[in-house]
């Protein structure tokens, strides 16, 4: 999965790679389950790179809520620069400005495409996946998967940071 950029003569090439959903398994949290479509136009300055482009695929994750798996079309868009590692000097500490966001650095004249589609599904993840935005998610006493069944259950448990007021509610009822 690397590109070559030696190969490239050009000022401005069009790159459209696709890799089937195994060459990239999954993260600790998905799993790809689609192919991955890879599209960007690289635009070459001397030894500085400017990649915009979008990665497309299908993960598969599991719900915070209820934890049934579901699948999430993923369609990220990129707009990256690339660097030589060797103008990667460690400068000491300086504040992180916006365009450090948006820089990578490469090597031996290659770019890792892998790294790159990790990168951006793992930046397309949603902070808490949901299966359907009304889940329900499970019930605390069995378990059972309340998008699915209607459970008895009553809830028993009471913060016990409460229990003074509780008293105070007891004697009043006496």
């Amino acid at each position: 999965m690397l590109l070559d950029l030696s190969a490239i003569s050009g000022g401005s090439v069009r790159v459209e790679r696709r890799y089937p959903a195994p060459a990239f398994g999954g993260g600790e949290d998905y799993t790809v389950r689609a192919e991955v479509a890879l599209r960007f136009d690289l635009h070459r300055d001397a030894t500085r790179y400017h990649l915009v482009g979008a990665v497309e695929t299908m993960l598969e994750l599991a719900c915070s809520r209820c934890l049934t798996p579901f699948l999430l079309p993923v369609a990220c868009a990129f707009d990256l620069r690339y660097l030589p590692h060797a103008e990667n000097t460690g400068e000491g500490e300086r504040e992180v400005e916006e365009d450090d966001l948006s820089t990578a650095y490469y090597r031996d004249d290659t770019i890792d495409l892998g790294d790159l589609v990790r990168e951006q599904i793992d930046l397309s993840l949603p902070m808490k996946p949901l299966c359907r935005p009304d889940c329900r998610g499970l019930c605390p006493e069995c378990g059972a998967n309340l998008n699915a069944v209607t459970c008895a259950c009553v809830p028993r448990w009471e913060d016990p940071r409460l229990a003074p007021l509780r008293a105070l509610l007891d004697n009043r009822k006496d």
